[in-house]
């Protein structure tokens, strides 16, 4: 093993710099298992309970195992993610003003819909992880996979549930659900 690999050895903590500037917080840690391969876990915390207009709290926990193809910390990799979430959001096309009627022939608009519940992940990520300087580190990388959702949908105002589900509805969808840019602290 060369010097460099043996120095790039130990915990990289990260903090998301895309979503930082607007109040959401994303932050992880990565350690090495073996040459290769890496562990990380991190979480998101949206605090939003409104964000330009619309409902956005959102909290996730996720662990993902890396290979990377050279080394780790170095280059490209692939890993596999499991994660959960729990949520008080505005789905995204339930943003415009149209009406939506539910199986009771009820009229609602859209954009005074939110839903509330939970979802289980399950995903693909592609990165490439690079040195910016001895210590510090970019990680720029995307998920994609499966998200099984179990939600109740309300009315803005009134808090009157606007769907006609026993419990919760359900739905499954494929979808990107994790990524962005790293910045990377390399501790021991």
């Amino acid at each position: 093993m060369s010097q460099n690999e043996n120095s790039d050895k130990g915990l990289r903590l990260k903090g998301n710099a895309l979503f930082l500037p607007v109040g959401i917080v994303n932050v992880a840690g990565e350690f090495q298992l073996s040459k290769k391969i890496t562990m990380q876990g991190d979480v998101f915390i949206s605090p939003w309970k409104s964000f330009s207009g619309h409902e956005f709290q959102y909290y996730s926990a996720s662990v993902e195992g890396r290979y990377y193809f050279k080394e780790a910390f170095n280059g490209f990799y692939l890993g596999a993610n499991v994660a959960a979430s729990t949520y008080t959001l505005q789905k995204w096309n339930y943003w415009k003003d149209e009406p939506y009627y539910n199986e009771k022939n009820e009229v609602f608009t859209k954009s005074d819909l939110y839903q509330k519940g939970h979802s289980y992940l399950l995903g693909i990520t592609a990165g490439y992880q690079f040195r910016l300087s001895e210590k510090w580190f970019m990680d720029i990388y995307g998920t994609v996979g499966s998200s099984q959702d179990f939600y109740k949908g309300y009315e803005r105002g009134t808090g009157k549930r606007y769907d006609d589900a026993v419990g919760f509805n359900k739905s499954s969808e494929i979808l990107p659900y994790r990524g962005g840019i790293m910045i990377a602290y390399k501790f021991k």
